[in-house]
């Protein structure tokens, strides 16, 4: 759970200090954005090749490989004194995170029973969303009140600390011998089509969301300051969302995805219709940060489940289609700007999360309709 906080906050960090990234380092703040954009396209391109070319290596190998990555290049980030070091050791621990979320699952549901393992995954993301509550704000707020450097390399000392954690205490075993290695119910349709939802709900979520600082200010009339509170609160809902999700996931995990996709749903196309309201947005704002997070959880639950060989592939196709859809998502969200301004681009998010949902329900009706006829 500390190497999830750490590897999420990792990755989000820029995004509340690209202005002092940019000073400091005397270069334009779209460059400091490619530092996240970068991040994003490199987990996503490197997942499942890594995956597959450390699939033989012990588990407490990789992953202490994976935090031993983290801490250097975290150093290295810290000491960089120019932007294009910066940008190398960014895309070195890119890299890391592209292949710690393929492992991370499978080692940590495998210590439990399997009934539990969607609690397990629920405690995992309750981690990873922290990062976006309070590991990306305490580290913005420490970085404005010092140098950007400072919190980079208390990263580098968290990472650390999960590093000889698991070094010392987690049993190194032969991956395949793993509990957690191989689906529960290996079903191929079922990965498919987790996987194109997946995918379409990740890229209608950031169609919107990549501007949602401008439909809240624009479009619903917060302050600045407001707008502030307002990721705080949309922050606190996806923790809120992960929580829940997280604790009927094992009971229910069709349920519980499908379910995610259409409250993103309703939240997207609710802030495209009635975000001119500001009581009606604050929300639609809610429901949506509220089914950020379970979806992915969610996607990588039934991974778990479904995978039709190992899940560590598996589960670093998710992510890297993910990672994709997010980054798919904010171009066309920048694409449509000029033409339908940012309330178009959530309408369009919104539709896509639409058409997610009703690949998820049709899959189910496909899988419900032999039965049927029988």
């Amino acid at each position: 759970m500390l190497a999830a906080f750490t590897f999420n906050t990792a990755e989000n960090l820029p995004i509340g200090l690209l202005e002092v990234i940019s000073d400091s380092l005397r270069v334009s703040v779209q460059a400091v954005g490619l530092l996240v954009t970068g991040y994003g396209v490199t987990v996503a391109v490197a997942s499942v090749p890594l995956a597959h070319g450390m699939r033989a290596v012990p588990r407490r190998h990789v992953l202490t490989g994976l935090l031993a990555a983290l801490v250097v290049s975290s150093l290295i980030a810290a000491l960089a004194a120019s932007y294009w070091v910066l940008l190398a050791a960014r895309l070195l621990t890119a890299l890391a995170q592209a292949l710690f979320w393929a492992v991370m699952g499978p080692v940590a549901v495998g210590l439990f029973a399997p009934r539990l393992r969607g609690r397990v995954v629920g405690a995992l993301s309750v981690a990873g969303s922290f990062a976006l509550v309070l590991g990306v704000p305490a580290g913005t707020w420490l970085g404005q009140r010092s140098e950007w450097q400072v919190p980079v390399a208390v990263l580098a000392g968290l990472g650390l600390v999960s590093l000889v954690t698991i070094a010392v205490v987690l049993p190194t075993s032969r991956p395949e011998e793993e509990p957690a290695a191989y689906g529960t119910g290996p079903d191929a349709r079922r990965f498919r089509i987790v996987l194109v939802a997946g995918t379409l709900s990740a890229t209608g979520a950031f169609a919107g969301y990549t501007y949602i600082v401008k439909l809240l200010g624009e479009v619903s009339g917060f302050s600045p300051s407001a707008v502030s509170a307002l990721f705080v609160v949309f922050g606190v809902a996806c923790l809120i969302g992960v929580s829940v999700t997280g604790a009927v996931l094992d009971r229910f995990p069709q349920a519980a995805l499908t379910g995610a996709v259409a409250t993103q749903a309703v939240g997207m196309i609710g802030l495209y219709a009635a975000g001119r309201v500001p009581v009606a947005a604050v929300v639609f704002l809610v429901l949506m940060g509220s089914a950020l997070g379970p979806v992915f959880m969610a996607t990588q639950n039934a991974m778990l489940h479904c995978a039709p060989g190992r899940t560590d592939i598996a589960l670093a196709a998710n992510s890297g289609l993910y990672n994709a859809g997010i980054a798919a998502g904010a171009a066309l969200g920048g694409l449509i700007l000029p033409f339908a301004g940012v309330r178009g681009a959530f309408l369009a998010g919104g539709l896509l999360t639409v058409t997610a949902c009703a690949v998820l329900l049709s899959g189910r009706l496909l899988r419900e309709r032999p039965a049927s006829a029988q």
